[in-house]
């Protein structure tokens, strides 16, 4: 992950990226969501309705962004990718707003009591309708289709616009960095099988929900495969050399890290090792793991 660049475009206006689709950013830049979150409204300048995509931040000036954003149209569906914080949690209040539902992504339920190692869930969030993979919203001149991406969250989502071929990929893969995948919620191997199930997808341009629009979507997917399983053979590599816990990775696979995000890279390796014990390549004793 990278620092916080200068805004490549301002805070809280609505801006046409397409004849269907407007951004709006948020105010919450960090070092986990670059220059904040992107919140996406889909149809019709001057048609009748239209569906918001990741509302974002509860965050009074963000909601009156969207808003703005929205004009006089019905919005007929609020769609969240995902439940993380900078996602979800201003769908109920534009949900108030609007009097539109809540459509999307599932309410996280974790299949495992173990402490939590990601603070960063909206367990406020309940849709009025959880969207499969392949069901759709329609509007006037607009269709969204649910693509199932697991991996970053398990019950994330992303949404494809029929009549233009975008596809907005929420946190799955993102203009700037790779996603955090952080277990037990988050899945190496669910994260890899959804990048694939992209490469076999033909969608023109990502719009992703921190960064710039993707305009070689298959190329970047390609690389980010390329990029996990680099990370793979160096921990491979690693254990090769000597058993060792978590935290001995990040020096030698993270080099010059922002300590800010040492914890988000211990995440990364653990949600890798997991994935190559559950493939009997590495096991763990206590909380070091060795190769197999």
């Amino acid at each position: 992950m990278a620092g916080i660049p200068p805004k490549p475009w301002p805070t809280g206006e609505a801006e046409q990226l397409e004849p269907l689709v407007r951004r709006v950013l948020a105010p919450n830049p960090s070092p986990y969501t670059y220059t904040g979150t992107q919140t996406y409204v889909v149809g019709r300048s001057e048609g009748p309705d239209c569906a918001v995509i990741d509302p974002g931040p509860n965050e009074a000036d963000h909601l009156d962004a969207i808003t703005a954003a929205v004009g006089g149209r019905t919005v007929l569906a609020i769609m969240c990718t995902h439940t993380h914080r900078d996602h979800s949690p201003a769908a109920a209040p534009l949900s108030e707003r609007t009097g539109a539902p809540v459509v999307g992504c599932a309410p996280l339920v974790l299949a495992t009591d173990l402490p939590r190692s990601d603070e960063a869930f909206d367990t406020t969030y309940a849709p009025d309708r959880v969207l499969e993979d392949g069901e759709q919203m329609r509007g006037t001149g607009w269709t969204l289709t649910a693509v199932a991406t697991p991996g970053h969250t398990s019950n994330h989502l992303c949404y494809a616009l029929e009549e233009s071929g975008a596809l907005f990929t929420g946190d799955h893969v993102m203009g700037w960095s790779t996603s955090v995948v952080i277990p037990p919620d988050g899945d190496m191997g669910d994260y890899l099988a959804s990048l694939e199930k992209l490469m076999a997808r033909e969608d023109t341009v990502y719009h992703s929900a921190h960064g710039a629009a993707i305009t070689r979507p298959k190329q970047l997917v390609r690389g980010m495969i390329g990029h996990r399983r680099q990370r793979e053979n160096q921990i491979l590599r690693l254990l090769g050399e000597a058993a060792r816990p978590v935290a001995d990775f990040i020096p030698e696979m993270y080099k010059g890290l922002d300590e800010r995000l040492i914890p988000a890279a211990e995440m990364s390796v653990t949600a890798h090792l997991i994935d190559l014990e559950r493939r009997g390549m590495v096991a763990i004793e206590g909380e070091v793991w060795r190769a197999n």
